[in-house]
């Protein structure tokens, strides 16, 4: 007698294949410029494609230290001093990871425990959910509103409880191009200050910031830095999003937590590209310090092809997306409305509502802007059409 297959209960029944997946696969089925996924259409710097092959000629090819290697986490340490003049201990403090995703990942499981409520701010990045619900947390969305996407800090405080443990913030914040001030930080220290919340800042673009002032990290503020996990993404600041590397950044106690989880999750990270990510930071700063300008002027490239098109263009602060309102186009929801303009536009785009639990009444969706000129040329001439 066989034995029937086992299907597993599923710890996620409500996930299924992400948007970002299906967009790309659409736009690759239909031949459309693909606008949906983060991601460039260039590579990154050739000093930085030297020195990975630099390393690995040299046989820098075995396991690193689970926490990194030394090189590149006193880099970080050193940057961090530079743009945020709070320098943490490289030893205890700063953690590599396989990408930002992993240290979210490893710092949401570190953190939260069976019945804590975690906030945080709608549209969000489709990673924290899925974390926060196998941890056993409770998430409690609060709904950021188009076109600015500010906190209402009156609603945050009236969401905290005696179960609130962690609040995840993203700045500058994905999907919406908008960027957190360094009074809004002030706002957060307000309400949480005297109650056991910790904070996990997701920062993968910040070095994509337009603000006046550039980017406010949780790490510049001297209270909150003690009990937050700042995150970023090399991938993000380097075009090399296939190489997964980030790192985390937190005060020690927090670090040792996240580190249980991050060594028995993939150990270690890239032993070469954590080697020469740590050259590139130290030999050629000019390209993270640069990083804002390049981005700046891809984006007004892209808005300006823009401006005889029937689309609303929103304020863009910081990271490589734009959102647009398609109101003056369509009438169709906005996953309706992406699927509609990859296969008969050609030009593949995010509805924003995917990054929302509630409804979402807006008609938004989300283009990036980290291509080519020619490839952003292209899609704002399809655009321009509708």
């Amino acid at each position: 007698m066989s034995n029937p297959s086992l299907i597993p209960q599923s710890k996620l029944p409500a996930l299924g294949t992400t948007i970002f997946t299906q967009m790309s696969a659409l736009a690759a089925e239909h031949g459309a410029i693909n606008l949906s996924q983060g991601f460039p259409d260039f590579d990154g710097p050739d000093y930085l494609q030297a020195r990975l092959a630099h390393h690995v000629a040299q046989g820098a090819n075995q396991y690193a230290p689970m926490t990194g290697v030394p090189a590149l986490r006193e880099a970080i340490a050193d940057k961090t001093a530079e743009l945020y003049g709070y320098r943490p201990d490289a030893a205890s403090d700063v953690t590599v990871t396989a990408g930002a995703t992993e240290a979210l990942y490893a710092a949401i499981t570190a953190l939260v425990r069976e019945g804590d409520e975690v906030i945080c701010f709608d549209p969000s990045y489709d990673s924290y959910a899925p974390a926060v619900q196998l941890s056993g947390g409770i998430l409690q969305r609060i709904a950021l509103q188009p076109p600015q996407f500010r906190v209402d800090w009156q609603a945050f405080a009236g969401l905290l409880s005696e179960r609130t443990r962690l609040v995840i913030l993203n700045t500058p914040h994905n999907p919406s191009a908008t960027v957190w001030r360094q009074e809004d930080f002030a706002a957060l220290w307000q309400a949480i200050a005297d109650r056991e919340i910790y904070v996990i800042s997701d920062e993968v673009y910040e070095h994509i910031c337009f603000a006046d002032g550039g980017h406010a990290s949780v790490l510049a503020h001297p209270q909150l830095r003690q009990r937050a996990v700042a995150v970023s993404s090399f991938g993000k600041t380097y075009h090399m999003t296939g190489w997964k590397v980030g790192y985390a950044v937190a005060p020690a106690a927090i670090s040792a937590e996240l580190r249980k989880i991050h060594q028995y999750l993939t150990f270690a990270v890239n032993t070469p590209a954590q080697l020469a990510l740590a050259d590139m930071l130290r030999h050629a700063p000019e390209h993270y310090r640069d990083l804002p300008a390049f981005y700046r002027a891809r984006r007004d490239l892209f808005i300006n092809a823009l401006s005889s098109s029937r689309l609303e263009v929103l304020p863009c602060e910081g990271t490589y997306f734009l959102l647009v309102d398609y109101s003056a186009v369509s009438d169709l929801d906005d996953v309706s409305f992406c699927r509609w303009l990859t296969t008969e536009v050609g030009v593949a785009a995010i509805p924003l509502s995917v990054f929302c639990d509630g409804p979402f009444p807006h008609r938004l969706v989300r283009l990036c802007f980290a291509k080519q000129e020619a490839t952003l040329l292209a899609a704002a001439e399809r655009l321009c059409r509708l």
